[in-house]
């Protein structure tokens, strides 16, 4: 009896072991998600939602798997070498070839970062009434000062802290519609594309799979590493890694999916058409009351400063690793990198006579630098000479081959439906 009652202990002080171990790891894989739920996935998910129900969910689903495999390849990367993919890019690659991809880049992360602050300032429009160009101005700035000013595991905390923000803020918003939960269940897992939703579709995932982000993620696992030689650590690494993508990825498919849902429920309902950011809140007013216009406006400030500031991480980290060097805001590169993005963007939004026409723009260049990126990855951690033993299989090969073409056409795809 009383081997049974210690051992019973010892298994219940095993997995709470086992527990401690894992949340050691989970916090790269939060940063990353941050660009998964940004202003660009929030204009995306709310016309899906708006304008065909339920019936696009399946796209958060499937876009949700494609990226926790790109997101967990790029991860193994910075794990096995120690180096991000931006270095490993130096590295690796001839000069021209490695300074074009990865000036181009930098311009992905400018745009990136462009979008990112529009939707902070739109934000900061909705709730305080500050001018556009000035909320984009206090922005970039306020983000440049988190980065300057926090350590990474500071920043890893308050990144946590604004995604849970923003769980709660859809948590809310949920709690004030009626749901058709069998339309959604089956909407989750059954593709279907309605008549003229091509765009929609498009839209949805090419907002999920970001240049930058996999940058990023090859850059902040890092922050878990402690030795390279030892091959029992990297491991470890390597699967507790995953533990943390697939967390991760799948706070990011609930918010993306709560997005929808909300939208088919206060917008699909009401026969009202979304396709911008303000208007959404604007109609939210009259539909579910002021609280619900306000916790909008809320979580999508929190949304646009999480994302810019993580738009600037992989900017500075992308700069560095042209000289060979991992990013440290303290490092002069680094910060040239972040100043560059955020500089360049806000210059940016200056110039451009509307919000939605900023976002287009931003897309487009995305659509036209993401395949670059995926298969600069997948050629990287193909290779033998950069990976050992670590480098993909051929059936990894295969996978990672197949979603690179198939989210680097729908991008394409996209680019072309702006230009005509």
């Amino acid at each position: 009896m009383l081997k049974g009652v210690k051992g019973f202990f010892q298994e219940e002080h095993g997995l709470n072991l086992r527990a401690r171990e894992i949340l050691r790891y989970i916090g790269p894989g939060i940063l990353v998600t941050v660009g998964f739920i940004d202003p660009g996935n929030w204009a995306a998910n709310l016309a899906a939602g708006a304008d065909y129900g339920y019936k696009l969910l399946w796209m958060v689903t499937l876009s949700t798997i494609m990226l926790i495999i790109l997101q967990h390849n790029v991860a193994h990367l910075g794990i096995v070498t120690g180096r991000c993919l931006s270095e490993a890019a130096t590295e690796y690659l001839r000069p021209l070839v490695s300074r074009t991809v990865l000036l181009s880049a930098i311009t992905a992360a400018v745009a990136t970062g462009m979008a990112e602050i529009l939707g902070a300032a739109i934000a900061l429009h909705m709730l305080f009434h500050i001018p556009l160009k000035l909320g984009a101005l206090l922005t970039g700035i306020g983000c440049g000062w988190m980065l300057w000013a926090n350590s990474y595991k500071r920043l890893e905390k308050w990144i946590m802290g604004f995604v849970s923000i923003i769980g709660v803020a859809f948590l809310f918003e949920l709690s004030l519609v009626n749901i058709e939960w069998s339309e959604a269940a089956i909407g989750w897992v059954t593709p279907v594309i309605p008549d003229g939703a091509m765009l929609v579709v498009m839209s949805v995932l090419g907002a999920v799979v970001m240049p930058h982000n996999l940058f990023l993620h090859s850059e902040v696992i890092q922050s878990r590493q402690w030795n390279l030689e030892d091959d029992a650590v990297i491991k470890r690494q390597l699967k507790y890694e995953f533990a943390d993508t697939l967390f991760s990825m799948c706070i990011g498919w609930a918010i993306n999916s709560a997005m929808i849902l909300v939208a088919a429920a206060v917008f699909f309902s009401n026969q009202v058409s979304v396709d911008e950011l303000e208007q959404a809140e604007i109609m939210l007013r009259p539909l579910l009351g002021n609280a619900a216009a306000v916790v909008f406006a809320i979580a999508l400030l929190f949304a646009g400063i999480s994302s810019t500031v993580t738009a600037g991480m992989a900017g500075g980290s992308i700069f560095a690793g042209i000289f060979r060097e991992p990013y440290d805001i303290k490092d002069r590169h680094s910060w040239m990198g972040v100043a560059i993005t955020y500089g360049l963007a806000v210059v940016a939004i200056f110039f451009i006579e509307s919000p939605f026409q900023g976002l287009v723009y931003s897309q487009m260049f995305l659509s036209i630098q993401l395949p670059w990126t995926i298969f600069l990855q997948i050629y990287l951690t193909s290779s033998t000479k950069v990976m050992g033993k670590y480098a993909n299989t051929g059936l990894q090969q295969i996978v990672l081959w197949g979603i690179g073409l198939i989210v680097s056409g729908l991008n394409m795809m996209l680019l072309w439906d702006f230009i005509k």
